[in-house]
């Protein structure tokens, strides 16, 4: 995982989770509020990065699948 893009996938998927766990408990409206807000900037923020992340492969469909030897 060398690259940032996927880091940042990962790190929000994560946070999605964490945040509908905190959902479920105790915890005060205020925090789970600045939590949401803080939701609302990260998951635009990691589709713009995957979206206009430089990657490049040398792959094309008529590779196939790498795990499949056609």
């Amino acid at each position: 995982m060398k690259n940032y893009a996927i880091k940042l996938v990962w790190a929000t998927t994560l946070y999605v989770f964490a945040f509908a766990v905190l959902c479920q408990t105790d915890v005060s409206y205020n925090v789970l509020v600045g939590l949401l807000l803080f939701g609302f900037l990260l998951i635009p923020y990691m589709v713009y990065t995957v979206l206009t992340d430089y990657y490049t492969t040398t792959k094309t469909f008529r590779d196939w699948y790498e795990d499949h030897a056609v």
